[in-house]
């Protein structure tokens, strides 16, 4: 098959992060809400509270982030899947 002066030359499983992306922000939301479950109730108007709140939500993305890469990394068929062709220059492509 050609497209735009090159052969395919196969296909490749990638993992679709697209696909991924609702996973990857209900894990991240799911770490601070059981890391703070026990917190008590604060005001929105402590800013002490709200720093404690931000560095929370900046370990559970850098969290579910790894936990996401190494799962990719040895695991990715428990993932979706795509197709990506890999292309190949043809004759004419060639330096001559």
């Amino acid at each position: 098959m050609r497209f735009d002066g090159l052969n395919i030359g196969g296909y490749e499983d990638r993992p679709e992060w697209p696909k991924m992306g609702p996973s990857l922000v209900i894990a991240t939301c799911l770490i601070p809400a059981i890391r703070t479950a026990k917190w008590s109730a604060r005001s929105s108007d402590s800013t002490a509270n709200n720093v404690d709140l931000e560095r929370e939500i900046e370990h559970a993305a850098y969290l579910a982030g790894r936990v996401f890469a190494c799962l990719v990394s040895k695991h990715p068929s428990i993932f979706p899947n795509a197709k990506k062709p890999w292309y190949q220059p043809d004759d004419e492509e060639e330096p001559k």
